[in-house]
């Protein structure tokens, strides 16, 4: 998988990213784009996916199922990826998987501007649900 995982980092490069962190051992890496939203996406060679997964946002205790919903509507117009919510229902989080086997730059550039697509046209709803 060594391969796939210098292939994923040579495209992040290649997409002008800077890798804030990495673990060779675990084959992820996290990268930044503040700028354009991205924050701490954490990017993880699982063959035969890639994962790409950042924290949206804690989800608010009092959470009814309008937020639910609302997180269901938001994914019908996603191009890439989906919000979701993480194992402990503590956070909403953008997840996003691609297949390692056939994967370009393009396919994981277009999963990485489908979330900053997604914060710039949920990001106002984003900070409403929060104030809930």
């Amino acid at each position: 998988m060594e391969n796939k995982f210098d292939l994923v980092k040579s495209y992040l490069y290649d997409m002008g990213f800077v890798i804030k962190s990495e673990d060779k051992d675990e084959e992820l890496v996290i990268i930044d784009d503040e700028e354009n939203g991205v924050c701490n996406l954490v990017i993880d060679c699982e063959d035969p996916i890639l994962v790409l997964e950042q924290i949206i946002m804690k989800l608010p205790d009092n959470s009814d199922t309008e937020v639910y919903k609302r997180l269901l509507q938001m994914n019908r117009e996603l191009v890439h990826g989906a919000f979701a919510i993480d194992d402990n229902s503590e956070y909403i989080i953008f997840r996003d998987t691609l297949q390692l086997a056939n994967l370009d730059r393009n396919e994981l550039e277009g999963s990485i501007r489908a979330l900053e697509l997604a914060l710039v046209e949920y990001g106002s709803e984003f900070i409403e649900i929060s104030k809930k």
